[in-house]
């Protein structure tokens, strides 16, 4: 197999459709929490997270202060409908999933090409870190749990849109790369699904290589002049 290859500092991995399959997230973990955001909400009010998710909520949606956790709640179902990244929602969900994934309701599932490669590259020193709309709480639940074990291990940094930025914006990654240490731009690599989260990196001078998953959203995207693959298996990764 022919492999495209890059000599990096870090690489960056997304995890829905990148390394996840949409379904995971959309189907298992949204369901999972639907219901029980409302409830969370309900015995949690003293949990400072909540609290400012739930006043987000309400400034963001222009309901009063007074407004019920019912009214808060049919906002983010409304959010979730529309796949909508909003922060005090990803807060919410992860805090949600995080006790799922510690209690044994939730299991990740990867691509089957995408945690022996990670395995590999981490064994060969290459540092790996995730940038996903996720919270990074929710992030470190997922990888905590998964149908190959413990994998938080295999990453050295988490970044979501709270501590990063929005996904689509330039400085979001030059963000990225400061929290990385600094290294130069072009010496991080960059995995999406997404075409307009590659050119953002590639727009702060990072490497890039979108996933074209068959059967995914993205499969059949345009990803313009990036590295396009349908696996990791297809890209090798050697430390700087």
């Amino acid at each position: 197999m022919n492999r495209d290859k890059f000599t990096v500092d870090w690489v960056v991995l997304d995890i829905e459709g990148t390394i996840m399959p949409t379904s995971g997230v959309h189907v298992v973990l949204y369901d999972y929490a639907r219901p029980r955001l409302g409830p969370w909400i309900d015995a949690n009010p003293d949990d400072p997270v909540v609290a400012a998710a739930v006043a987000e909520v309400r400034a963001d949606a222009g309901l009063p202060e007074s407004a019920s956790t019912a009214d808060v709640v049919a906002v983010l179902h409304g959010w979730m409908d529309a796949d909508r990244k909003a922060t005090p929602l990803k807060s919410l969900q992860g805090l949600i999933w995080q006790h799922g994934y510690a209690h044994g309701d939730l299991v990740s599932e990867y691509f089957p090409d995408v945690v022996p490669r990670l395995r590999e590259w981490h064994a060969a020193g290459v540092p790996l870190a995730i940038f996903s709309s996720g919270s990074v709480a929710g992030q470190i639940a997922s990888f905590s749990s998964t149908t190959e074990g413990d994998l938080t291990g295999l990453f050295r940094h988490h970044f979501d849109t709270v501590n990063a930025g929005p996904k689509r914006e330039a400085a979001s990654y030059a963000a990225i790369a400061e929290g990385l240490g600094g290294p130069a731009p072009d010496r991080i690599l960059f995995f999406s699904d997404v075409p307009a989260e590659l050119d953002a990196a590639a727009e702060a001078g990072w490497h890039t290589v979108g996933l074209a998953r068959a059967g995914e959203p993205y499969a059949d995207a345009d990803f313009g002049s990036h590295t396009v693959v349908g696996s990791l298996a297809e890209v090798e990764v050697a430390r700087a």
